[in-house]
């Protein structure tokens, strides 16, 4: 049998929330229900400070939806809201102390990787640098922000639904001796991820302070493109220690990474250097050298902002496939020119403390 969604809100129905005493649905906790073939996703929206009350009827509702005929797969994610604020109150009091960006327990630096513009390899380098900084004997671990399209678990050949034995903590998952957790482990490759703004950072937060990092030299955040809600969220709940931007040479890419360099130096998070990606693409028949893309655009931008070019990555085959397959070119074939462009900047890292 087809399952469909007034099926899954039929069942849902039947769930009462513990606050309100109506039914799950009716209380507007069920949010972002998606079914596709026989896999069911959603979302529960609860306050925050009421997680411990609701982690059993997650495992209820997740529990019911399974048990309809045709349903392979379920996916319950606990996401909050924040409650309405109360009157303010009129009477003098003493200021409370602004709480800042806050230290993830075990994680001694977090690196993100950013770009302005979306395809210019950003995931792929994120990807190789948590396995060349891996080689070089760093603990590290890999968060994919890039909530509406996830690739590092293709990337970094990860598969199955991160466990949670407590319902509080998620216990990422692991390969190329880095950490990962992304929410494309929760998700069908072909699903899309259609939340508003408040869910995407209840996810976000989720992935960052209830994710059982373990202890980590450095934590690498692969960043969605732009300068939206993702980066402020990052940069205002976590110590973010540095920022690495990655372009193509082009001017229209140029465009785009000079915005996510002044986000950051509004968010007050130093840039620790500019990528060249795709910098020269050298033909596997006959070995022309060819620009495909312009060549010094990121050089020349990283002298006039004062910050240093930490690698010119060239366009390469074996990069792509390497990605492709799950296994980043630094693990696939670790003596190849194209990884070892990718270790010099891992070093580089390391060596000024920012790895």
């Amino acid at each position: 049998m087809s399952i469909t969604r007034e099926f899954v809100l039929a069942v849902l129905k039947s769930i009462s929330d513990p606050v309100s005493g109506q039914d799950i649905v009716a209380a507007g906790l069920t949010r972002g229900l998606t079914v596709e073939g026989g896999s069911v996703l959603f979302v529960l929206e609860i306050d925050p400070a009421k997680a411990d009350l609701y982690g059993p009827i997650r495992d209820q509702a997740e529990a019911a939806v399974k048990d309809l005929d045709g349903v392979e797969k379920v996916s319950v994610m606990l996401t909050g809201h924040s409650a309405k604020a109360p009157p303010p109150d009129l009477k003098p009091s003493k200021p409370a102390a602004p709480k800042g960006p806050q230290k993830i327990p075990g994680v001694d630096r977090i690196l993100a990787v950013a770009s302005g513009k979306g395809g210019v390899g950003k995931s792929t380098v994120s990807a190789n640098l948590a396995c060349a900084l891996a080689a070089q004997g760093r603990r590290v671990g890999l968060l994919d922000a890039d909530v509406y399209g996830p690739s590092q678990p293709r990337m970094l050949g990860v598969s199955g639904r991160p466990a949670s034995p407590d319902g509080k903590t998620i216990l990422p998952l692991r390969n190329h001796g880095v950490t990962m957790m992304s929410i494309g482990l929760m998700t069908n490759d072909d699903q899309a991820v259609v939340w508003r703004g408040p869910m995407l950072m209840g996810a976000l937060q989720q992935m960052l302070m209830q994710v059982q990092w373990g202890a980590l030299d450095v934590l690498i955040v692969d960043l969605p493109p732009g300068t939206g809600d993702v980066q402020m969220t990052l940069a205002q709940k976590a110590h973010v220690d540095g920022a690495v931007i990655v372009s193509t040479p082009q001017d229209v890419a140029l465009i785009d990474a000079r915005k996510g360099i002044d986000m950051f130096n509004k968010l007050h998070v130093p840039i620790l250097g500019m990528i060249e990606n795709m910098s020269t693409h050298i033909c596997s028949n006959c070995g022309h050298e060819e620009h495909v893309f312009g060549h010094g655009g990121v050089a020349a931008e990283a002298a006039k902002l004062n910050v240093p070019l930490l690698a010119e990555i060239p366009l390469h085959l074996d990069v792509r496939l390497a990605a492709d397959s799950g296994a980043p070119i630094v693990a696939a074939k670790p003596d190849s020119a194209q990884a070892q462009a990718f270790f010099d900047v891992a070093k580089t890292l390391v060596d000024r403390g920012a790895a």
